[in-house]
């Protein structure tokens, strides 16, 4: 068992394909609904049918494995207004994000706040937090997030 402040190396490091990576902890969520408000008109919807979508939480520090969620979420049609649309699942995570706002949230932060560049701050979402996001994919996070503080002031 390791001290405080000593070295332990990662065991991950130097894997080359992320198919080597150790598999991540599945946790299960749910959204489901059988009514919902329609976004558009506010009328009562009724369920139409049901789907799921995986998304990358931080990881488990104590396992050393990341966590995936499955989110089970209710598809809504409304007759008033002829829309399908789904849960509002957006304090969670975005629509089609594959990662929760709480990954996006540190991934930006790292960059911006502690100032890494966007490689090493993908190599620390992944040494620290068990969770791999591509350095492209924070570049795109934090010039997002750059457009919408100029669009604030």
């Amino acid at each position: 068992m390791s001290r405080p402040g000593e070295y332990v190396p990662d065991p991950t490091e130097g894997i080359i394909n992320p198919n080597d990576l150790p598999p991540p902890k599945r946790q299960s969520r749910s959204r489901v609904r059988q009514k919902c408000r329609c976004p558009h008109c506010k009328y009562l919807a009724r369920q139409h049918g049901i789907r799921q979508r995986s998304l990358h939480q931080l990881g488990d520090p104590l396992s050393g494995r990341p966590v995936e969620i499955v989110m089970r979420y209710s598809l809504h049609y409304c007759c008033k207004c002829k829309t399908l649309f789904a849960v509002d699942m957006t304090d969670f995570a975005p629509p089609k994000s594959n990662y929760t706002n709480a990954v996006i949230e540190l991934a930006v932060r790292l960059v911006v706040d502690d100032g890494l560049p966007y490689r090493s701050a993908s190599w620390h979402l992944w040494r620290d937090h068990r969770v791999f996001v591509p350095f492209a994919t924070i570049q795109n996070w934090v010039e997002a997030a750059g457009e919408k503080n100029i669009l604030k002031n």
